[in-house]
């Protein structure tokens, strides 16, 4: 047993600043945390839960796997909601704002600094191959995820049906993805109310199996912190003080540069897109290609695909994608404004209404999440969008595949489709590679794309 964990038999007894981990320490673990953060949500919170339960032992399964299904439940990153929400219960409010802001400030450092590369020398052809490459690779990673994700939610006739409906909803209809998530959320939730067997059971990015820690034998024990318990006066405070920090910066904006600046629409739509973000990146990618290409124009298709090579490869949240969306944006759109400038403040702006949300879900929420352990209609309701997400996934993964493996595309009866004789040989080839890598032999994310980029960077260098 750890240090840490030695001093569970008295926790009881202590207050909270004494449960033996000092906030130096779990700082210098979130930021080991956060540089190791490859690999989308079921990566992250694997590293999460081998350091913070069976590493440190500072907390334990049931506690871990309890705010996780919270998390589950919230708009946003869970990942990066649950560094939050353990570093609030260890060291109160600083302790879930250091633990949050960690875990993004790599990846943001990381995807700016690729940014700039992009824009400045995106056209040298070295540049130019390895995005080549990079899409051919995502194309392989999105495609998994559809089969990751299907093969978790779709346990019955009635998640199929509902991941069906979500698909034809959003290729077919253009229906917008926060229509189809609440829909299919209502839907589980009647389910769920009604007791129907199909609705019950979620599912998660749960631990690998191994021997259970459990909360007893951890630094925190099984007490409730005193900060911990459900206080409407402290929750309603914080509550305000976030929605200012998130929506006031917005409300500037539009006052001062009127609505249609592009700093206005990106502190706007990336607002809206903070409250809709259910199912993870995947998901949320086809609502902001379906509004950030095709509605603002803000971005070509296979640039989309570049910034999910681009957050792939870089720690934290892969929603960091929106990142590089709001500094093309800007970049393009610069006005008066030196373009890097302006793309600098997109790309910051975008990041802080994306991710400062995430704060206030937890801060306001978790002193009162007991209410909602074992809520059998809210369980109903996860499940359904979870079913939903794999049709929007699926949606995804075709919109990728065309704009990666054909060099045109044509829009017919509101649907893009591709041009049969513009077919992309080389980007077939490697997409196929790719997928023979991931599906067969089951090699990971970072080996798959980094080859992939080499790849694309020889063949555009030879030919």
């Amino acid at each position: 047993m750890t240090a840490g964990a030695s001093s569970t038999t008295t926790t009881a007894s202590l207050s909270d600043d004494h449960h033996g981990i000092s906030l130096g320490e779990a700082t210098r673990v979130w930021a080991r945390i956060a540089a190791l953060s490859f690999g989308g949500p079921a990566g992250q919170i694997a590293v999460m839960h081998r350091l913070l339960v069976e590493e440190k032992r500072w907390i334990g399964e049931e506690r871990f796997l309890h705010a996780l299904n919270y998390c589950m439940l919230l708009p946003g990153p869970e990942a990066q909601q649950l560094a939050v929400y353990i570093g609030w219960l260890l060291h109160k409010t600083k302790g879930g704002l250091i633990a949050g802001t960690l875990f993004v400030l790599p990846g943001f450092l990381a995807i700016l600094g690729l940014s700039y590369i992009y824009v400045l020398l995106g056209h040298v052809p070295v540049i130019e191959g390895l995005f080549f490459g990079l899409k051919a690779a995502v194309l392989a990673i999105v495609m998994q995820a559809v089969v990751r994700v299907g093969s978790r939610a779709l346990k019955n006739a009635a998640m199929r049906g509902i991941a069906v409906a979500a698909f034809v909803a959003i290729f077919f209809l253009g229906a917008p993805f926060p229509s189809i998530v609440l829909a299919a959320g209502l839907i589980g939730f009647v389910g769920g109310r009604s007791g129907l067997a199909a609705f019950q059971g979620g599912g998660g990015h749960g631990p690998a199996n191994g021997q259970i820690v459990h909360d007893r034998d951890t630094a925190l024990g099984e007490r409730l912190p005193d900060h911990a318990r459900p206080a409407l006066g402290w929750s309603l405070r914080i509550s305000a003080l976030f929605l200012a920090l998130w929506l006031g910066p917005v409300l500037a904006l539009f006052l001062t540069l009127g609505p249609d600046n592009v700093f206005t629409h990106i502190a706007s739509f990336f607002s809206q897109m903070a409250v809709v973000t259910f199912g993870g990146a995947y998901a949320v990618l086809a609502y902001v290609a379906q509004e950030a290409v095709g509605t603002f124009g803000w971005l070509r298709p296979g640039e989309m695909l570049d910034g999910l090579g681009m957050a792939e490869t870089t720690p934290g949240p892969l929603i960091m994608v929106t990142q590089f969306v709001g500094f093309l944006a800007a970049f393009r759109e610069s006005g008066a404004m030196h373009p890097l400038l302006a793309a600098t403040l997109g790309a910051i702006l975008t990041t802080w209404v994306t991710f400062v949300p995430c704060f206030l879900w937890i801060f306001a929420g978790a002193p009162f999440v007991e209410r909602l352990r074992g809520n059998p209609a809210l369980s109903a309701a996860l499940t359904a969008i979870t079913a939903a997400v794999v049709g929007v996934i699926l949606n995804l993964a075709i919109w990728f595949a065309i704009h990666t493996l054909f060099r045109q595309v044509q829009r017919v009866g509101g649907i893009d489709l591709p041009v049969p004789s513009s077919v992309d040989l080389p980007a077939v080839l490697l997409s196929a590679g790719a997928m023979i890598a991931v599906f067969r032999f089951r090699i990971g994310v970072l080996p798959v794309l980094g080859a992939c980029a080499a790849l694309g960077a020889a063949y555009i260098l030879l030919v």
